[in-house]
């Protein structure tokens, strides 16, 4: 299962680690954009050049790919954390302060301490949350980083599978197919049913 991966996927861990920086951890979310949900983020600290095989940004991936890293990554960890901010958070604030303290949630409930993070994206702080870790942002960081693709499948899993859950307490919205996203079954069952309290109301505004 486990096996020596590409160098390009550890240049960033490479470099951090170079610079003196022992614990290196991947930061990265799913779920910004549903109109229902919680945001998910994760980090993972892999021990440096050992993951699974077929690691890459959890969106290029089939959900029964994602399923078997999910497990893998767990297993491989020398740390990981799944933290989520909920939807009326992030009506109270905004979605980037949320994707921001749910990144930083899961750093925080690392095992192993991260001294530093490596953050998918080029944004590190929202209005009321910031990423307090030292850290680098990375541009299609998923695509790029071992931890960070790591990160990014176990939080999308970790959603997807809690919209899953809620599907059975909200059946008449049909979560599980959809996710919370914007699609026109989910656009339908609103106008049918009206928002649920998971739904985000700040994001059903703006559309």
């Amino acid at each position: 299962m486990m096996d020596w991966q590409t160098p390009d996927l550890w240049q960033y861990e490479r470099q951090a680690t170079e610079e003196g920086y022992c614990a290196v951890c991947g930061c990265d979310e799913a779920g910004a954009g549903p109109l229902a949900g919680p945001v998910y983020a994760a980090a993972v600290i892999f021990p440096f050049g050992r993951a699974p095989e077929g690691l890459n940004d959890s969106k290029k991936l089939s959900p029964k790919r994602r399923n078997v890293l999910f497990d893998q990554i767990k297993e491989c960890a020398a740390a990981w954390a799944v933290a989520w901010v909920d939807a009326q958070e992030i009506d109270r604030t905004d979605i980037l302060s949320a994707r921001m303290k749910a990144m930083q949630k899961a750093i925080d409930q690392l095992a192993l301490p991260a001294d530093f993070a490596l953050i998918d994206g080029n944004r590190d702080h929202g209005r009321t949350a910031a990423i307090t870790t030292p850290h680098q942002t990375i541009i299609k960081g998923d695509s790029l980083s071992a931890s960070i693709a790591a990160a990014s499948i176990l939080a999308k899993v970790s959603r997807d599978r809690h919209m899953e859950e809620l599907s059975r307490l909200y059946p008449q919205y049909e979560f599980h197919t959809h996710k919370g996203y914007g699609t026109k079954q989910h656009f339908a069952l609103l106008e049918e049913y009206g928002p649920s309290p998971v739904h985000r109301r700040t994001f059903l505004k703006a559309r």
